[in-house]
């Protein structure tokens, strides 16, 4: 049962959240749990269940399973980079699990992905910053969620996001000349790694690029041409997780939600393509896998997240940016 806080409205608006809701309290992953109980119920850190759930994250099977085969060097056998089982993805996947800040058994692991992130290189072509900037955005936000602010390579990282920054507001890493525009991808991430930064530090030295980043997604409505007003890509409807580096709709709406921008009129279009795609049991699916090789190979994760039929962590996503947007 669910004696107080967000329960009782979350039953009178909507009887499909609340079924949703139950579901995820059912999870066998303690973060689930935790978040549902936090994030979309209201409950203080001091609720015994919360307190429960907060204490089992790191015993929950896809916490362990993320930690596992972690060598001396704080690598898994790999650079951080490789999709998706170097250390990079499963930083970004602990912090969403809400793994305990300021942990010593990732702080190896931290100490790689740095290490591995401030020796990337910038590149100039046509007078812009080429550069696929989701790697610095998922270091940023990972390391600062995880409790490792303090880390100074993180303010290099955080600086460079700053000074290459394109003149509509985001990122890209194309090549061509021609390329003028940001890109989703490239954008998204840092935004979330540079809000994590300013949370988790209180520096405002970003604070100017992460309104002009939110800007350039708002202009857009979050999926269509700025200058053409059409639907960008079809790929953007489909929600997947863990996104990695890949920008869809829910994502956009979540990072939004960290920067306080969903009471903006441009999200509404992005949030009834969110409620659109709500099951009939009020959850919501996990549209398939990312990765593939030119064989068609689906690259291996560290984790099987589910892809096919309802997904707890996108089910939890999609309810928590519905209910910070007033929908439910």
């Amino acid at each position: 049962m669910w004696p107080r806080y967000r329960e009782a409205v979350l039953a009178v608006s909507a009887p499909a959240a609340t079924e949703a809701v139950g579901w995820l309290l059912q999870s066998a992953e303690p973060a689930v749990r935790y978040r549902t109980l936090t994030e979309l119920l209201g409950r203080p850190e001091d609720d015994h269940e919360v307190a429960a759930a907060r204490a089992g994250i790191p015993d929950g099977a896809h916490v362990r399973t993320l930690l596992a085969g972690q060598e001396a060097d704080g690598s898994f056998g790999s650079v951080p980079y490789r999709k998706w089982t170097g250390g990079h993805w499963r930083l970004v996947s602990l912090a969403d699990l809400r793994y305990p800040p300021g942990a010593e058994k990732l702080r190896p692991v931290i100490d790689a992905e740095l290490r591995w992130a401030t020796r990337l290189q910038v590149s100039y072509v046509a007078d812009r910053a080429r550069r696929c900037a989701s790697q610095e955005g998922n270091a940023i936000g990972a390391c600062c969620r995880l409790g490792f602010a303090a880390d100074e390579r993180i303010g290099e990282l955080v600086q460079r996001l700053i000074d290459i920054q394109w003149p509509d507001g985001g990122w890209n890493c194309d090549r061509r000349p021609a390329a003028q525009h940001s890109s989703f991808h490239e954008s998204i991430t840092p935004l979330w790694g540079l809000s994590e930064y300013s949370r988790a530090t209180g520096d405002t030295r970003a604070d100017d690029t992460i309104e002009r980043v939110a800007e350039m997604l708002l202009r857009a409505g979050l999926f269509r041409s700025e200058r053409r007003r059409e639907a960008l890509w079809p790929h953007f409807a489909r929600f997947r997780y863990p996104p990695y580096w890949h920008y869809d709709i829910l994502f956009g709406l979540r990072v939004l939600a960290d920067v306080g921008k969903l009471g903006d009129d441009r999200v509404t279009e992005a949030l009834d393509v969110v409620e659109h795609k709500r099951r009939p049991d009020g959850r919501w699916a996990a549209n398939g896998a990312w990765w593939r090789s030119l064989d068609g190979d689906i690259a291996p994760e560290a984790v099987d997240w589910g892809r096919s039929g309802p997904n707890e962590l996108v089910t939890f996503h999609a309810l928590r940016v519905l209910l910070l947007a007033g929908r439910i």
